[in-house]
């Protein structure tokens, strides 16, 4: 079941993509660009949202298009037939994912994937995929997820390799965590 701030962050992940493949179905001139999008996608193993936006382009909008797909892809295939409906919906490009939603949601992943949650595991290996081609801090973040999956809790051992707005997410991260690890 998706939270309001999970599926916030997926959308604000993904928000290019999504606005790409609305812009596409009006401007179809922009379909070289998207299919190269698409390419790269299937390439990182998005199979199933490749192919469910490759219907899209073809035509369908029936919201069986979510049937089979994992949370994330349900999210931003949903997001794109909703904004094809009613372009007001689309997320915004301008927006950046805010730390303060980030944190508790990657503290939640890392949380459960340490108790075993296949589907966590699954969206963090997503997510650090996505964070080590963005460099920087995130790619350094990216290297700690599965330090952070195996219990490591010490902020000093975890921001040996970040800069200043990298130390203030793990800091929040594994304030969130500590506060899960109690429960």
């Amino acid at each position: 079941m998706q939270t309001p701030d999970k599926q916030e962050q997926i959308l604000q992940t993904h928000a290019g993509l999504i606005l790409a493949v609305v812009q596409t179905l009006h401007s179809p001139e922009l379909k070289p660009q998207l299919e190269l999008v698409l390419k790269q996608s299937e390439e990182n193993g998005w199979l199933g949202l490749v192919a469910a936006i490759r219907k899209i382009l073809a035509g369908n909008r029936e919201n069986s298009l979510l049937n089979g797909l994992d949370e994330e892809d349900q999210v931003i295939i949903d997001a794109i037939l909703k904004g094809i409906q009613d372009p007001s919906t689309l997320p915004k490009p301008e927006q950046q994912p805010d730390a303060t939603t980030a944190a508790p949601m990657l503290a939640q992943l890392i949380h459960d994937a340490g108790r075993g949650d296949h589907d966590a595991v699954i969206m963090l290996g997503g997510m650090a995929e996505q964070m080590s081609n963005a460099g920087g801090d995130l790619a350094n973040l990216s290297a700690l997820i599965k330090t952070m999956v195996d219990g490591e809790r010490s902020v000093d051992k975890l921001c040996t390799r970040m800069g200043p707005q990298g130390e203030s997410l793990i800091t929040a991260i594994i304030t969130e965590l500590s506060k899960l690890d109690i429960h």
